[in-house]
């Protein structure tokens, strides 16, 4: 029996809190009491198992998708493994890119298949999945910087809405990034997509050379890092209004296609305050922009 997750209410009594290794998961539910009390316990008692199966394929996890491989076979490393494919012909990418999203999305699964709940968002680390049911909605908020989360706009999700996912990604998030932006929030229909679709546009967001940008081998940071010796990102210094401007065009660039592709719905990126969105329906653009914000793309 897994003796080391920890389960409890918030000081607020309405949300969830889990918590076990890396993984930290705040979860919410709206409905009746006894069937919100339902959901958690079903909650909890699924996300005890799944940083255990997580680590028994975790070698397999951090090799680079592709057709070849890897071939793993528990329900949320296959959800990571599906998200992250529609990449994984032109460029490197492995199934840990969509983790955060996956386990999230298997935990709000178990919320909506064991109660009758209205709405319910699970957040694992700013990766959230959302259920939205017949007449409701959610208001989503944005964060500048994942390190120090100041709120630049908001998207307010409706039941009809094809998205059920939002991720965020970036070189001050917890997780490594190849490119500069301080945040890339992405809205999709899914959990694990949006975590995956973050992370590679994130890493388009660059200015490859630039002698302001500070990059490391990522195992010098964490020996164990999927990423092996690749360059991560690890400081950014002042950039001038045109230089944020072309690495904000090059991460735009890239959601643009992934929208087109059908892979995700929405995109906002910003970067030293300045942002750029990227939207497949005009409802789901942010709002709530500071003055300094660029035009939309």
């Amino acid at each position: 029996m897994n003796r080391r997750a920890q389960i409890s209410l918030r000081p607020d009594g309405r949300r969830l809190h889990l918590h076990d290794g890396p993984i930290d998961v705040i979860v919410e539910a709206f409905g009746a009491p006894d069937q919100v009390r339902i959901a958690y316990e079903a909650a909890a008692e699924r996300f005890v198992t799944i940083l255990d199966e997580l680590c028994s394929e975790l070698p397999l996890l951090r090799q680079a998708a592709g057709a070849d491989g890897p071939h793993v076979t528990g329900v949320v490393a296959r959800r990571m493994l599906d998200a992250v494919m529609p990449y994984a012909a032109e460029t490197f990418i492995t199934p840990m890119a969509a983790v955060a999203g996956a386990v999230a999305e298997e935990i709000l699964s178990t919320l909506t298949a064991t109660a009758d709940l209205g709405r319910a968002y699970v957040n694992d680390g700013g990766d959230i999945a959302v259920y939205i049911g017949e007449g409701e909605e959610f208001t989503v908020g944005m964060v500048e910087r994942p390190d120090h989360p100041c709120l630049f706009g908001t998207v307010r999700l409706h039941a009809s809405d094809p998205v059920r996912g939002i991720a965020t990604s970036g070189w001050r998030g917890r997780s490594f990034s190849l490119g500069i932006a301080d945040a890339v929030t992405v809205l999709a229909e899914s959990a694990a997509a949006a975590d995956a679709a973050a992370t590679v546009i994130a890493n388009a967001v660059d200015l490859p050379g630039h002698p302001a940008i500070t990059r490391v081998p990522a195992c010098e940071l964490a020996p164990d890092s999927d990423l092996g010796a690749r360059l991560v990102t690890q400081g950014v210094g002042e950039l001038s209004d045109e230089e944020i401007g072309l690495a904000l065009s090059f991460g735009a660039t890239t959601a643009r296609k992934l929208i087109e592709r059908g892979v995700i719905v929405a995109a906002a990126l910003n970067l030293q305050g300045e942002t750029r969105t990227v939207s497949a329906l005009p409802q789901l653009r942010p709002t709530g922009f500071p003055a300094r914000s660029l035009p939309h793309a």
